[in-house]
């Protein structure tokens, strides 16, 4: 992977400054809202951006066809998992950036995200740790562990959770291809047999019981979804990102379905002093489904916090709040 990251900063060391490229449509106006980083799952250590990183590559490859119901007819996305793979994360290394912004992938497309685990390169933890989360849930999306160095095992291990193979996959390779002889034309860029071999290894994936998605049609890397449900991203921000942005139309909402919203009021009262109003508004909202939160800040205001979707309850909440603590209503 940081052979990856690498080349993607050298790519964007060589942009043509007034080249312009269109994105992959988003049915559900999930917009791309981050900073970016350059490690397998970081999110301090880049100052790669927006514009930049929409101008990668002049290539484009068709995407792959959206399936209407990939977890049979009239089954939709409601709960969520993410698991994040890495010894980097868990030694310190790394900061985990990904699991936060999948939690606001979820929270804007009325997914509820449910678990969020991290987990080291280690195969009997992933093996287990992604059949259990795709078992609990309708989604799972993995992060880490797919590059070309030894310790990229999460292809390899999640076909074993599913009981298949690896094999590689020639389209994939093929644009993997295409790519790299774009990025390195006119340069004397060679590989030997040893270091072709583990360039790949990023196309070798689950023989069975899986999809090869390509998402976004500037980006030769795939998501590869096992049993319509768990979905394996990088783990570097910048393409689990777009890729995971790129997904949105691949996943099956239900239209008929109510989005979450969220209320923020901010006051100056201590969070101490306003406990016990809190707990009252909770009980209140249980009949609503109103989750009530608060979150004190040491500038010395408290965000009272009301996540639902039932609008008529959650306007009366808020104003309840505004007058009970003098506050004010962050907008968002």
């Amino acid at each position: 992977t940081d052979m990856i990251l690498n080349r993607l900063h050298n790519t964007i060391n060589h942009i043509k400054p007034n080249t312009s490229l269109p994105s992959h449509k988003n049915p559900h106006n999930f917009s791309l809202r981050s900073s970016f980083s350059s490690s397998k799952s970081s999110s301090d250590a880049s100052n790669l951006n927006a514009s930049a990183l929409k101008q990668l590559s002049p290539l484009r490859f068709p995407c792959s066809p959206v399936e209407k119901a990939p977890l049979g007819n009239g089954k939709y996305v409601k709960t969520a998992g993410c698991l994040i793979i890495g010894d980097e994360v868990l030694n310190g290394k790394t900061r985990d950036s990904n699991s936060n912004f999948f939690a606001k992938f979820c929270f804007d497309l009325g997914i509820e995200l449910k678990r969020i685990e991290v987990i080291a390169d280690d195969e009997g933890q992933i093996i287990e740790a992604s059949r259990r989360m795709t078992k609990d849930y309708d989604l799972v999306v993995t992060s880490g562990g797919i590059g070309p160095t030894h310790d990229d095992i999460t292809y390899e291990c999640i076909a074993k959770a599913f009981n298949t193979t690896l094999k590689y996959d020639s389209e994939c390779l093929k644009r993997m291809e295409e790519w790299q002889k774009w990025k390195y034309s006119g340069t004397n860029f060679q590989q030997n047999e040893e270091q072709k071999t583990a360039k790949k290894r990023m196309a070798l994936f689950p023989a069975d019981r899986s999809e090869v998605l390509f998402v976004k049609e500037d980006l030769w890397v795939p998501v590869v979804r096992m049993d319509g449900k768990l979905c394996i991203l990088p783990g570097v921000p910048i393409l689990f990102e777009q890729l995971l942005t790129s997904l949105s139309p691949y996943i099956p909402l239900d239209p008929n379905s109510e989005k979450s919203e969220r209320r923020l009021i901010q006051t100056k009262i201590p969070e101490s002093s306003i406990a016990p109003f809190l707990t009252r508004l909770q009980e209140e909202g249980n009949t609503s489904g109103i989750k009530v939160g608060s979150y004190p800040s040491f500038e010395g205001r408290v965000v009272v916090s009301l996540i639902g979707r039932n609008k008529e309850v959650l306007d009366k909440m808020e104003s309840e709040v505004v007058k009970e603590l003098d506050g004010t209503i962050v907008k968002l």
